[in-house]
């Protein structure tokens, strides 16, 4: 307790001595009773600080332990703030994280440490234990929270991935059928996009190079808004168009505002502002014409795999405008990023590895041949793509960092004691952040070497065929409820 409340204090105490003296000294220049005041009244301010510090520790000790804590002596700790930001800023947000964890973690679990900040304290973890408590078996106790709320309204307004309770069970009502349908319907759309994909990514002659990420970015983009909309905004083709800059622009903003929590009002947002109106208009077109369709034609649409699309299904179950837009943006986002980034690791592992193109392709032909289009079946028995994908997964996967707040006082059950195996206390509306990458590419979650286990840090889809994943240190979509 004594060293958190000195991370808390020490910066606020040295505020208050250093302003002290020339309130103090202010007597001999001015009425002596005003300086006298204004000194009682930084004192009181001064002291109710202590105090609420004080049992801000108290309350902590009373739930559990603590966990291993980073200093770095800088003012309110913001050396540790900053720092994710240059590493963030750099796109090396993975040193950042194992530097946390091998420089303060404990040394037999050190997948979990604390932070004083801005005088709040947070919660770094990528233990499997605390994770599956966030996600699944304490859910009620964690959830986005109030500031996420704050610092994502624009953007994603109160959809799926910003709201906690009621409003999140009602958001995944809502989203949930439309993600467990096979449709004939889907499989064209993807296959259409994916023909001028490919054509893009040969390059115009023999030995032209491509930006293979910006490629597969606007194919989900066009992939997401065809089958989201029922058109696309044909970003390949027509290249960067002005929806798929505005969406660019706006993502851009909103990772910083994320990031930087208390100085993110610091952050310039006229390119943020500007990219959210054209998203707005962009997906509010397609919104009001769904919206002037009587509620049978909806219906019959929806139910139809000819001229079906994610919006008129959800039309068919709400017409409130703001809902629905916000619902659309947010599957938009996830549905986009998530798949390039997946692709772009895929291509980026692909091309180092040509035994494994050369499994890929054998199975793919003796599964679907070189003409057809590929059916659910087929994609299902396709065990070595399967593996493939996995492996990329485990490697790279989608959301590599996340965060959770604390909706009541409650505990995690790692990071506390002398082994980092105890619970440890967590205020309400302590942030928990925590990564699925490190996680996943812990050495001690894996077989060793010497068993003929592949080197876990490299690309092996084979490590499948004969090995299941630990439960909870696997889980590139997250998990729980």
């Amino acid at each position: 307790m004594l060293f958190s409340l000195f991370d808390r204090l020490w910066t606020p105490t040295a505020i208050y001595l250093i302003l002290s003296l020339p309130i103090y000294l202010l007597r001999h220049v001015a009425n002596s009773t005003l300086a006298y005041g204004l000194l009682l009244a930084w004192t009181a301010y001064y002291a109710q600080v202590v105090i609420t510090s004080i049992n801000f520790e108290r309350a902590i000790d009373a739930l559990g332990k603590r966990a291993p804590t980073k200093r770095t002596w800088s003012p309110y700790n913001l050396g540790t703030l900053f720092g994710a930001v240059w590493y963030f800023q750099r796109h090396r947000m993975h040193e950042w994280w194992w530097t946390l964890f091998g420089q303060h973690g404990n040394k037999s679990l050190p997948y979990t440490i604390e932070s004083i900040i801005m005088g709040g304290r947070m919660i770094f973890t990528a233990d499997e234990e605390n994770i599956k408590a966030i996600l699944a078996t304490q859910f009620a106790d964690y959830g986005k929270g109030p500031q996420f709320r704050v610092e994502w309204k624009d953007f994603l307004g109160l959809s799926i991935f910003t709201t906690d309770g009621d409003r999140w069970h009602q958001s995944r009502t809502l989203l949930r059928p439309q993600f467990i349908k096979d449709r004939v319907s889907d499989l064209h759309t993807f296959e259409k996009h994916t023909q001028v994909l490919i054509r893009l990514l040969a390059g115009s002659h023999d030995g032209a190079t491509v930006r293979a990420d910006d490629l597969l970015y606007r194919f989900t983009l066009d992939a997401a808004t065809d089958f989201l909309l029922g058109k696309s905004v044909n970003s390949l083709e027509n290249g960067q168009t002005e929806f798929a800059q505005a969406f660019a622009d706006v993502q851009n903003t909103q990772s910083y505002i994320a990031r930087l929590g208390p100085v993110r009002g610091l952050i310039p947002k006229k390119k943020f502002h500007a990219g959210l109106k054209v998203i707005n208009r962009f997906v509010g077109a397609y919104i009001d014409r769904a919206l002037q369709l009587p509620q049978e034609e909806l219906e019959k649409i929806t139910k139809s795999d000819e001229g079906y699309t994610f919006l008129h299904a959800l039309a068919s179950y709400t017409r409130d405008r703001e809902v629905l837009r916000d619902q659309l943006v947010a599957v938009l986002l996830a549905g986009r990023d998530t798949t390039a980034v997946t692709l772009s690791w895929l291509i980026y592992e692909l091309s180092k590895a040509p035994q494994i193109v050369d499994k890929l392709r054998q199975e793919i032909i003796s599964t679907v041949g070189l003409e057809q289009q590929p059916t659910y079946e087929n994609l299902k028995n396709m065990r070595y793509l399967q593996h493939t994908l996995n492996e990329i997964l485990r490697l790279y996967p989608v959301v590599p960092y996340n965060v959770r707040v604390a909706l009541k006082d409650t505990t995690l059950p790692h990071g506390g004691g002398p082994n980092g195996d105890e619970p440890i206390g967590i205020l309400k509306d302590t942030p928990i952040g925590y990564s699925t990458l490190i996680l996943q590419r812990r050495s001690d979650i894996y077989p060793s070497q010497a068993s003929g286990f592949p080197d876990y840090l490299t690309f092996v889809p084979e490590r499948w065929d004969s090995w299941t994943p630990k439960s909870w240190t696997y889980i590139p979509f997250n998990g729980g409820k």
